[in-house]
């Protein structure tokens, strides 16, 4: 055997060789295009050595078809695998895109020995005792050489944006990415120079190409935080795992999960676990998760053990293929937390009925201040008792309706109601006890209220633990005579500028103003009310609003009928 033959047997056994080894060191979480390239390569590899052999020109035809699934492929596997060690995403475009140009320069290839468009002509020469694949290249062979360059500045720009932006990737394995790019660089500059003599350096730069994916994939297994910690989970056999498709069939379980519940020895893989009584409660689970995902925890009793089930969705890398139990042992836990809880029961309840009395207290206090404050105004008696229920008759009204209302939300607007006019301690006595309407000056006076109120309401409020409700409330004392055309005051703010609390507050505002009776008027009837309120609808108020307020009317009415 010539040594050009053993040059091209020993590239062929080495790649063989490697591929071994990374089948042994294989885990799920590999790349897939790491994964073709070990598999492929021993291919291309062996029909270099077989071409060589032969050099028949049928036979080698036949050969180069396989040796270029490599040349035309493995620059697209390649530059996919940077793409995923460094974290990159590819939009699917860009990879149908490219794989697609590669698939149409295999469809050049295909051409080799039937028309002159990739090569032109093709045959074995005799150098010595060597033979020498002789090839005059087509106008197609120039796509091929605009791929490959494609492919390596693909290659260089993601190293080096990994290199100097990623963080969570090693910053060796970025460097050792680096090397079968550059082999590739050399290999295409000196194998025309070289392969006159019988020896392409193709396949030795493939062998090399292994060796540093091979060390990839060695440290890959420990930078996989993920399934690394599943494995040793499995390992020491503390959890427990089962697993269902998205039909809540049973799919399988490790020997923990068994031991744990021996009742799952009797279900069938594929199999519907409803069919099974002990199971039942398990599709319930699965449900109520499938419908809010923060329900994800649950604990269960079986016998005198506890344990936690820590459900969550089955996936196979980016897909989501059923859901999973992750079961733990929780007796002990529980039996701390029961002795704990026993001791602790009777402080919690101590502190409990503190805090509420402290709330109250405070409550009160708001509740005294608003007080204080409308007994300063003899226009408008009554109005924060009004007001604060015209504000929960609206929201329970926008609850029932289906409006997306959070609870504590709808607890705090109705909380903050009453402090909606706690700015108007800062203004004059003369002006407040007018017993008649306000001059144009004494007005432009009256407007500060809405912004020293909500300086009040942050004093009073500061330090809460409650940060939703000192927000809302100091939103219901700034903004709720702004208008949803901005024609409003202070801030002239429009639409949806204005905060909801504020929109609300300002219909229950204006709708006491016009049900009720003043100093200065006597009240309207509540067909009246409800003809300014509508026509407000855009202009004053909120549009949105209109169809809860319409709702709500016969709530109001009735409640401003037991009013004198």
């Amino acid at each position: 055997m010539s040594l050009v033959l053993v040059y091209y047997a020993a590239c062929a056994v080495l790649s063989f060789v490697l591929g071994l080894m990374y089948v042994a060191l294989w885990r799920p979480h590999f790349d897939i295009h790491m994964t073709l390239l070990f598999l492929l390569i021993p291919i291309v590899n062996m029909c270099f050595f077989l071409m060589y052999e032969n050099h028949d020109i049928i036979v080698g035809n036949a050969l180069m078809l396989i040796i270029y699934l490599g040349g035309c492929f493995f620059p697209w596997l390649t530059t996919m695998c940077i793409a995923n060690l460094c974290k990159i995403h590819l939009p699917r475009w860009l990879r149908t895109g490219t794989f697609t140009i590669s698939m149409i320069t295999y469809g050049c290839v295909l051409t080799i020995g039937r028309l002159p468009l990739y090569y032109k002509s093709i045959e074995f020469l005799q150098n010595g005792q060597n033979w020498v694949l002789h090839k005059e290249y087509g106008p197609a062979h120039l796509l091929h050489y605009v791929c490959l360059i494609a492919y390596l500045l693909f290659d260089i720009g993601f190293i080096s944006y990994s290199y100097v932006k990623q963080r969570q990737v090693s910053r060796r394995i970025i460097l050792q990415l680096f090397l079968p790019v550059l082999f590739t660089m050399i290999v295409y500059c000196v194998n025309h120079y070289v392969y006159t003599t019988g020896y392409e350096l193709l396949p030795l730069s493939y062998v090399a190409d292994l060796i540093v994916y091979l060390f990839i994939a060695h440290r890959m297994v420990l930078y996989n935080v993920s399934d690394t910690v599943v494995e040793s989970l499995v390992e020491r056999g503390e959890t427990g795992f089962i697993t269902f498709d998205f039909k809540c069939h049973y799919l399988g379980s490790n020997l923990t999960a068994v031991r744990q519940f021996p009742e799952i020895r009797d279900l069938i893989v594929d199999a519907p676990i409803s069919d099974s009584p002990h199971m039942k409660q398990s599709v319930k689970w699965i449900q109520d998760f499938a419908e809010d995902q923060t329900k994800n925890k649950v604990t269960f009793q079986a016998d005198d053990k506890s344990y936690v089930i820590h459900i969550d969705y089955l996936y196979d890398g980016h897909m989501r293929h059923g859901y999973q139990f992750f079961i733990t042992d929780d007796t002990k836990n529980q039996q701390y937390i029961s002795l704990l809880n026993s001791f602790n029961e009777q402080l919690q309840q101590e502190v409990e009925e503190k805090t509420s009395h402290i709330q109250q207290m405070h409550d009160r206090l708001v509740l005294g201040m608003a007080a204080m404050v409308e007994s300063r105004d003899s226009s408008t008696g009554g109005h924060i008792r009004r007001t604060s229920e015209g504000v929960r008759i609206l929201i329970e009204t926008m609850r029932k309706a289906g409006a997306n209302l959070s609870d504590s939300f709808c607890r705090n607007v109705i909380k903050a109601a009453p402090m909606h006019d706690l700015g108007k301690i800062a203004v004059d006595d003369a002006i407040l006890r007018k017993p008649g309407r306000f001059t144009p000056q004494e007005y432009e006076a009256m407007k500060i209220h809405p912004v020293e109120g909500a300086k009040i309401v942050a004093e009073i409020l500061e330090g809460t633990d409650d940060t939703e409700f000192r927000a809302i409330a100091i939103n219901v004392a700034h903004y709720h005579h702004e208008r949803w055309d901005g024609n409003g005051y202070p801030n002239h703010l429009k639409q949806e500028e204005i905060p909801l609390e504020s929109r609300i507050m300002a219909i229950a505002d204006v709708y006491d103003a016009l049900a009720s009776k003043r100093v200065y008027k006597e009240k309207m009837s509540f067909e009246q009310a409800d003809r300014i309120i509508k026509e407000g609808m855009g202009t004053q108020f909120d549009p949105g609003l209109k169809q809860y307020y319409e709702m709500a009317r016969p709530a109001l009415e009735a409640y401003y009928a037991t009013i004198d």
